[in-house]
């Protein structure tokens, strides 16, 4: 337990009107009886050691990782990863590196069509070339970083270039922490740090840029299973390409890239022929400047959308996106993939909730209300907590699509609700002579990802059947908010259960619950 654990684990055992005699006499007792024995002791130290070790050795290889990424494309080339590899310890190590070459592939399909590492892949890879070898891993990791390490340069001007760079790509990330669920915010990164990027690197040019986003066609499914639609643009091409819809038998060269999963460069759109021009009234003379259209791709490399880029508003007509513009812009678009998942995960939890609670109401009549909040990063490690959703004492939901949030120096009656994120534990707390249960959602990291403010009025307690349902409710509710993050951060394909799931998607997150529910009856039966 940590210290805010367990102060909190002390304040739930303890009733509100206990004297402070009791507490101190309680306090006295635990600091006497309390003894940990050496074997306890010694996995602790091991399980604190372990977790330093790996935290550390995580730590080591992204800063390896971005220093070979000096692009800021967010990948490496696997390929020139073997390549450099092979040559570790003068060729004794090739057979070890093909052989993880061979692992990593199998763990990730997907590597063998696309050929790119991410950090995770290139730590995974690393670990398994280091298990390939005698002795300790950890000595062997730390002689493959050696080796790198000397294998790449970089100038100082690189240098500069690569970390102003990855400064505005962390800025996207930002953008979609602090949104409150809001997309804005992220588009407007995305294009300023392509203005940035051209006004820094790209010799001042004039750019368009926008993103579509694949869906569903809804209104003549036979035809076509998805079409592009444009969300977002730089303001020059708004009236013309904002929420215009391209579909596959229209001009265009971006479902050629969907489907091969790469970018596609056209230098002069004029020579061309094969370009859909969104300005219908822009003259034929003035159809010149170059042409990019990069791929989405989501954490699996499936792709959900599309990142396009033109010079047709820049007067010089050799106007052109070179090479190392070109990778950075694909580092671009793994920003954006991951705050948009982000958000998509946001969204899914939310969902989840939804259902839990719709599921929980008429199991519960003395459950008066139900807020439930989202943890909001702030400066300085300091944070909120954003109001989701509200329910009433009938059941009626209220999800806010402008939440409120909460800081603690501005809500000191209740703290409690903090004490309850600091902690990840269960909190019981009085609001004007109302009863509360705070209770954590949990990240993977077991940090707070959001609350459940249970309000049960007068009662201290609820009736043992209602109280069972909530906790069943809240199990299983962590149990699908935990797939939901998985499912966003994994690089493999996840284990469907339900037939259902496989059609969900995005849309139907709180299927989940339902799973987890369905899966504990089973087990019970």
């Amino acid at each position: 337990l940590t210290r805010p654990q367990f102060v909190q684990v002390m304040d739930n055992l303890v009733s509100e009107d206990i004297s402070l005699l009791s507490v101190k006499i309680l306090a006295s007792f635990i600091r006497e009886e309390y003894e940990q024995t050496e074997e306890e002791k010694m996995k602790q130290q091991e399980k604190v050691h372990h977790i330093s070790l790996m935290a550390q050795r995580k730590q080591l290889l992204e800063a390896l990782f971005d220093k070979w990424d000096s692009t800021a494309c967010g990948s490496l080339d696997l390929e020139e990863m073997v390549a450099v590899l092979s040559t570790f310890e003068g060729g004794m190590g090739r057979e070890a590196v093909m052989k993880a070459k061979e692992h990593l592939c199998s763990r990730y399909p997907q590597l063998s069509k696309v050929g790119k590492l991410s950090p995770k892949t290139f730590q995974t890879f690393l670990e398994l070339i280091a298990s390939e070898f005698t002795g300790n891993d950890d000595e062997n990791i730390d002689d493959l970083v050696k080796f790198l390490t000397t294998r790449v340069e970089q100038s100082g001007m690189k240098s500069l270039e690569s970390s102003a760079r990855k400064k505005w790509l962390q800025d996207i990330q930002q953008a979609a922490e602090t949104s409150r669920m809001n997309m804005d915010p992220v588009y407007k990164a995305v294009f300023k740090a392509l203005s940035q990027d051209v006004e820094f690197h790209g010799d001042n040019k004039k750019i368009g840029a926008y993103i579509a986003l694949l869906e569903e066609n809804q209104l003549s499914p036979e035809q076509e299973n998805a079409l592009l639609r444009y969300v977002a643009c730089t303001p020059d091409d708004a009236p013309y390409v904002l929420n215009q819809v391209l579909h596959r038998d229209m001009k265009g060269v971006s479902f050629a890239a969907i489907d091969q999963g790469k970018p596609i460069y056209v230098p002069s759109v004029q020579l061309h022929g094969n370009i859909h021009f969104w300005n219908s009234d822009r003259p034929e003379e003035e159809r010149k400047g170059s042409f990019l259209v990069l791929p989405l791709h989501d954490a699996r490399w499936r792709v959900f959308g599309i990142l396009g880029l033109d010079t047709l508003w820049d007067p010089s007509e050799t106007s052109i996106f070179l090479t190392h513009e070109i990778l950075f812009y694909e580092g671009v678009c793994r920003a954006f993939s991951r705050a948009y998942h982000h958000i998509c995960t946001q969204e899914n939890v939310l969902k989840v909730a939804v259902t839990a609670l719709d599921w929980l109401y008429p199991r519960a009549p003395n459950i008066n209300t139900v807020t439930m909040y989202l943890v909001a990063p702030g400066k300085d490690k300091n944070y909120g907590l954003c109001k989701m959703i509200t329910t009433d004492n009938t059941g009626q939901k209220e999800i806010h699509s402008s939440p409120v949030v909460l800081l603690r120096e501005e809500n000191l009656l209740r703290d409690d609700l903090f004490k309850c994120a600091d902690s990840s534990e269960v909190t019981l707390l009085s609001v004007y002579g109302e009863h509360h249960i705070a209770v954590p959602l949990h990240d993977l990291s077991r940090q707070t990802l959001g609350i459940f403010d249970i309000s049960i009025g007068q009662h201290k307690k609820l009736p043992p059947q209602e109280q069972k349902d909530l906790q069943k409710m809240l199990k299983m509710t962590q149990a699908a908010c935990t797939e939901v993050l998985k499912r966003s951060l994994e690089e493999t394909e996840p284990i469907y259960v339900l037939e259902a799931e496989h059609m969900a998607n995005v849309k139907h997150a709180g299927i989940l619950f339902h799973r987890f529910m369905l899966q504990e009856l089973r087990e019970c039966i």
